[in-house]
């Protein structure tokens, strides 16, 4: 740090003991500890040790479905300690409002950025960075407003965009509401209220509990499970399947399905829905044999369909003569126009996920990947990733190995070490006290991208 920043850095703490209502400071050992609020309601919190380096970490964290609706700066606190001890300053706002907030948490982490400059001083260096929803909005930041930041990391992001997120977590709802509930009337879009998503997710949960009493209800749920990616080891508890284990395979992507029925396929859909003024998915015009023919699972379905003496072929055929689901043109434009990539990347980003992630499954990756090849911008990212099952599962050794790797990115001007083995060393030398699981890893294609740099993306 130099001497004109440390002076800037205790003027700011001198400023902020006698700060507005809306801030507060704290020292905590060599720690400074502000929290503030921002215009539009939201809160943010600041960390910056007495031997800042000058670099700024952004953080934008993930999905928060209320009433709370805190502020955070770091992924989790074991992180967050190491980044202190090495000098690193935090910062990160809380979001007006909760829920597919992007249009509140783009312009409230950028105040927050804003805020801290303000406090502190320039930052010689500034890292977005953000985890599973957050890891939506850093890359929402990185393509709009690069002017601000010099990098971005996301881990475990929704770096797929919104549009396809809602059509992909469409699919397996259909496919399991067509096969095994026919006769249902269990709304899958244009959901009320918060109270008919929850009945809506009760009812089909009940379906699925009961169809997985028998081989063919379990085909059948190992083939809606597939239409979503979900991988066949999804959760750190669980046991790692065999290649050949059909039947615990299904048993984990059970877990799975009913956890996606519980979280995103009609709750998190209402209040997005609510948001952009209509149903954002559509499925017209998808043909689910070439989706199954292109997902990462699509071996097991076929093995648990012959072993229950189900055609695969009469159900596929009776999802293509489901009638099918339409969207609202305007309520498309308004996910697009908020939520979705033109891949148009100007600074470096590195994306990292997890291979067992059934809630943003690593095929994510491949959109993103997709969309930055077609604007021209496939030099400026990097993706890696992790052995390890779960959503957002990263250990401090993992996190701290992806930000090193983008600060080389930053300081060479190219990009070097980002092949499992390098990041693996790096991690075990950032923190031996927890895993480094990278791995060689190519995600297969997300079934159902759209992104801004494909004009024929729609419906």
């Amino acid at each position: 740090m130099t001497t004109g920043t440390r002076t800037a850095l205790a003027a700011a703490l001198l400023l902020a003991a006698t700060a507005l209502p809306t801030t507060a400071v704290a020292a905590t050992g060599e720690t400074a500890h502000v929290d503030g609020r921002l215009p539009s309601g939201a809160t943010y919190m600041m960390d910056v040790p007495a031997r800042w380096n000058g670099t700024v970490l952004l953080f934008s964290h993930g999905y928060t479905s209320g009433p709370a609706n805190p502020a955070q700066d770091a992924p989790d606190d074991a992180t967050k300690t190491l980044l202190l001890q090495r000098g690193y300053a935090l910062a990160g706002s809380s979001y007006a409002t909760t829920g597919w907030a992007v249009t509140d948490a783009v312009p409230d982490q950028l105040a927050t950025l804003t805020a801290f400059t303000d406090r502190f001083g320039a930052a010689s260096r500034t890292i977005a960075w953000g985890r599973s929803y957050g890891g939506l909005v850093t890359t929402a930041i990185a393509e709009r407003h690069p002017e601000r930041i010099d990098g971005s990391v996301s881990l475990c992001g929704l770096v797929h965009g919104g549009v396809a997120n809602w059509n992909n977590t469409l699919d397996p709802v259909f496919a399991l509401r067509t096969l095994l509930a026919p006769d249902s009337d269990v709304p899958l879009v244009n959901i009320g209220s918060q109270s008919a998503a929850d009945a809506a997710a009760d009812a089909l949960t009940d379906v699925v509990d009961s169809a997985q009493t028998t081989a063919e209800g379990r085909a059948r749920i190992a083939l809606a499970a597939a239409l979503h990616n979900i991988p066949v080891w999804n959760q750190p508890t669980q046991t790692r399947p065999a290649a050949t284990d059909w039947d615990a395979q299904q048993a984990n992507q059970y877990e799975a399905v009913k956890g996606l029925l519980k979280i995103a396929a009609f709750n998190r859909r209402q209040e997005s829905e609510a948001r952009a003024g209509g149903n954002m998915s559509w499925n017209t015009g998808v043909d689910y044999a070439q989706l199954l023919g292109a997902s990462s699972v699509r071996k097991e379905v076929a093995e648990l369909y012959a072993k229950a003496g189900l055609s695969l072929g009469a159900d596929l055929a009776t999802l293509d003569r489901a009638p099918r689901v339409d969207a609202d043109p305007r309520a498309v434009a308004w996910m697009a126009g908020t939520s979705s990539f033109t891949g148009e990347l100007t600074k470096p980003q590195l994306s990292v996920h997890t291979v067992g992630d059934a809630l943003v499954p690593v095929q994510t990756e491949s959109a993103l990947k997709r969309a930055v090849t077609a604007a021209g911008s496939a030099s400026v990212l990097r993706q890696a990733y992790t052995d390890n099952a779960g959503h957002c599962t990263f250990s401090p050794a993992e996190q701290l190995a992806a930000l090193h790797t983008l600060e080389d990115r930053l300081s060479r001007g190219r990009w070097e070490g980002t092949d499992a083995a390098s990041l693996n060393s790096r991690a075990a030398k950032a923190d031996p006290a927890t895993p480094a699981r990278y791995v060689p890893y190519r995600p297969t294609p997300y079934l159902r991208p759209y992104d801004l740099a494909h004009p024929a993306d729609g419906r």
